[in-house]
């Protein structure tokens, strides 16, 4: 498959500019993606409070690696921009209290383990530089 550049993603989630959070997506199957970011380490990221990028705002890399995994598999009948709502978060462990001082590239990797019309469920990794730094499951509603 086809490495997708940060513009290609932009146009797979409701996120421009700085908020789009992914740099790239190395690979992809009808059930996992994996992709990579460096925004972490961004001075400016969106989502740093007081300087600092809590291992929480992990969550929303994972929210759109997972959106991006949706809108690369969506069947051919589900045109259009895709909405998801994030209906619940099951087992999440941060293993660290930052993100801002990770070196290197972040994985998120995403795994569907159930789908169903409008609604999926996902496990979610975040890992980098050897260590896991973030995961859990999360059940996603989606909406034209």
């Amino acid at each position: 498959m086809p490495i997708l550049s940060k513009l290609d993603l932009c146009r797979l989630i409701p996120h421009e500019g700085q908020m789009c959070l992914i740099d790239s997506v190395h690979e992809w199957s009808p059930v996992e993606i994996t992709c990579q970011s460096r925004s972490h380490l961004d001075p400016n990221n969106p989502l740093r409070r007081d300087g600092r990028l809590e291992s929480l705002c992990g969550l929303e890399y994972a929210a759109q690696g997972m959106a991006i995994h949706i809108g690369l598999v969506a069947s051919p009948d589900w045109t259009g921009p895709h909405i998801g709502y994030i209906g619940a978060i099951r087992d999440c462990a941060l293993h660290r209290e930052y993100l801002d001082d990770v070196p290197g590239d972040l994985e998120i990797q995403a795994m569907q383990l159930f789908s169903q019309k409008h609604s999926v469920i996902y496990s979610f990794n975040l890992s980098g530089d050897g260590g896991q730094y973030l995961s859990g499951r999360a059940s996603l509603f989606l909406k034209r």
